[in-house]
């Protein structure tokens, strides 16, 4: 009922996410990757998520939030996905503007569509779903969103050791993969 409810909501979140040219791997590009991260952690805050942080990374921010209530008892799963995409180059092989994505066929096309916007939008709708409709997760949750992964992750490796204490986790899930 709820995901019925928010459909046309989350298209549109979903669309404008897709609008911005992340391109992590282009200096030109960095306002942009930055505006997605901000973004991205405003709907993690809206969604009900905790310890929001664009995070400096010395280079483009990591996205950490989390939700730590389900009890010491509950496993702790850390989510690992990425905002940032890969060039729309070359512009003459697209049908439309990479990042001006469209609807066909029941499908979303644009540049970042599956790899990797789409796991970290799925990510955040579920979280606000469930806290939502049943007021909590069945286990801890750490997310981390990362906005260099399409040039190497060169910052991540410093930034996540810098932060071992606080991304103990049972289990890792890595969300970047065909969607």
């Amino acid at each position: 009922t709820y995901f019925a409810a928010t459909a046309e909501r989350r298209l549109e979140r979903y669309l404008d996410f897709l609008r911005i040219p992340s391109i992590g791997g282009m200096p030109e590009h960095a306002a942009d990757t930055r505006r997605a991260a901000e973004g991205l952690a405003g709907e993690l805050r809206e969604g009900g998520m905790e310890h929001v942080e664009v995070a400096e990374t010395g280079g483009h921010p990591v996205v950490y939030a989390d939700w730590l209530h389900a009890g010491a008892d509950a496993p702790t799963i850390f989510v690992y996905a990425h905002y940032d995409v890969q060039p729309g180059d070359p512009l003459e092989l697209w049908e439309t503007a990479p990042f001006e994505p469209v609807l066909r066929d029941g499908r979303v096309l644009g540049r970042g569509a599956a790899d990797d916007k789409a796991h970290v939008q799925m990510l955040a709708r579920v979280a606000e779903a469930l806290l939502t409709v049943r007021g909590s997760f069945p286990v801890n949750v750490r997310f981390v969103f990362e906005g260099e992964e399409e040039s190497s992750s060169v910052h991540l490796d410093a930034w996540l050791e810098q932060n071992r204490a606080r991304l103990a986790a049972d289990l890792a899930m890595i969300c970047d993969t065909g969607f």
